[in-house]
């Protein structure tokens, strides 16, 4: 299905890239922790095309702009980075889409660049992050004007038009700092407007609260010295006809100009294209959804061969890549895989000891994966095990730790076993029982 699955605000500060920071980026380390999630929720989404607007490409006064060209490229030598270069394919069906839809709207809508388009860093800061989510997708840069906003927001309309009449899946970047005057020391001088600029606007974001934006004081936007505002309206524009969930991730301004990173999940998108969940998985699934929202288990319908038979089982939750809960038992504790299953299912949502429970907002991002353990076998020798085959327990002192096999990260007996001591609360270098067992995973 076609038409737009994602879309997101973004900072562009150069001294985020390592090359160019030296140091200080690590002053903004909230802002680059929020982007690396970003590429990952943007990977989640799976669009086919990615769109990005920046106010530091070639604008037009009274026309929004968009690359013609097929090929376009950037890099950030002249700040002095060797490692942000970009070098990608334009999307001319998105921009042939966009280009009639615009007309058809009378919003002007130049080519910026029809033989070649020279990325500025409103586009390559961002995606040096963001390239990890969208690797190998054509980008159409976008520069807005300085027409009104409630025309970007028109424009972002026309967007959204023409994601669904070129049959792509498209993602929206809206690339802007906000208020560039937090302190005495800002790039543009101080006004304390441009905090009360800030807090409204990310404030607004949070709620979704469109209008709110749309109507910002003219003269609370001059005194704050922002330069995403357009970008963001016309984000605004995009998403207006979709169910967006928002999500702030981080906003800092350390030097004086207000970075935010915030995330617009458009609801059922990001299931999109995904293939089919296995049955044990899609039992996880609905055990979390329904205890989270009704309170009770959900009813127990016709089961496959997999969740008859009696095994410890895990069952783990991520979001956005990231675990978000993982309890689980080493031997059965119900009578069957089906119930082990929603038992734990239950128990990584609730009470898993490192995460505050799932709430009912997040259920539309988690991601499911079930384990199925064999029944462990003592180690006599450690060099037959293999971290990506054979999960490890280890015993001592009364005490246990467990490790699932086949973990991003851990790669070699050692790591296991030291890991599953510290789980255990037991020194790695103790003497300790040593199991291992084998996992059927299901997702």
């Amino acid at each position: 299905m076609s038409g737009v699955v994602f879309g997101c605000i973004v900072p562009h500060p150069p001294l985020l890239v390592p090359d160019i920071g030296r140091g200080q980026d690590k002053a903004i380390s909230s802002t680059i922790h929020a982007l690396e999630s970003l590429a990952k929720m943007l990977a989640d989404a799976r669009p086919e095309t990615v769109v990005i607007i920046s106010p530091h490409g070639h604008s037009l006064p009274d026309a929004m702009g968009v690359a013609t060209c097929t090929e376009i490229k950037g890099d950030l030598r002249s700040w002095g980075a060797r490692s942000a270069d970009l070098d990608t394919s334009n999307d001319l069906v998105f921009v042939d889409a966009l280009m009639k839809e615009a007309e058809a709207a009378s919003i002007p809508l130049r080519s910026i660049g029809d033989r070649s388009y020279n990325l500025d860093h409103g586009v390559l800061v961002p995606m040096y992050f963001l390239v990890k989510g969208a690797k190998g997708l054509p980008l159409v840069p976008l520069t807005f004007s300085w027409l009104s906003l409630e025309e970007h927001y028109a424009f972002g309309r026309a967007i959204a038009r023409a994601a669904a009449r070129s049959g792509r899946k498209v993602a929206i970047i809206a690339s802007g700092d906000l208020s560039h005057r937090l302190i005495p020391e800002a790039p543009a001088g101080y006004d304390p407007q441009g905090e009360v600029f800030d807090k409204s606007l990310v404030e607004a974001v949070k709620v979704w609260d469109i209008r709110s934006i749309l109507d910002l004081d003219p003269e609370l936007i001059e005194r704050a010295g922002e330069c995403g505002l357009r970008s963001i309206c016309i984000l605004l524009g995009v998403l207006s006809e979709s169910k967006v969930a928002p999500e702030v991730l981080s906003y800092e301004g350390p030097f004086g100009v207000g970075y935010l990173v915030a995330a617009c999940h458009v609801q059922g998108a990001a299931a999109q294209g995904r293939r089919k969940m296995h049955p044990v998985a899609r039992l996880a699934k609905d055990t979390v959804e329904c205890f989270i929202v009704e309170g009770k288990l959900p009813k127990l319908k016709a089961t496959c061969k997999e969740m008859k038979e009696r095994a410890g089982v895990f069952v783990s939750l991520k979001k956005h890549g990231q675990l978000r809960g993982c309890i689980g038992t080493f031997e059965p504790t119900q009578p069957d895989v089906a119930r082990e299953v929603m038992a734990n299912a239950v128990s990584s949502s609730t009470q898993d000891p490192r995460f505050p429970a799932v709430t009912a907002e997040e259920l539309p991002y988690l991601e499911y994966s079930v384990d199925v353990l064999t029944k462990p076998e003592p180690v006599a020798d450690r060099k037959k095990l293999d971290p990506r085959k054979y999960g490890v327990i280890v015993e001592a002192r009364g005490r246990k730790g467990l490790l699932l096999p086949d973990l991003e990260g851990v790669d070699t007996v050692e790591q296991q076993v030291s890991i599953c001591c510290m789980k255990a609360g037991l020194r790695p270098d103790e003497p300790v029982k040593l199991s291992c067992f084998q996992v059927r995973r299901y997702k």
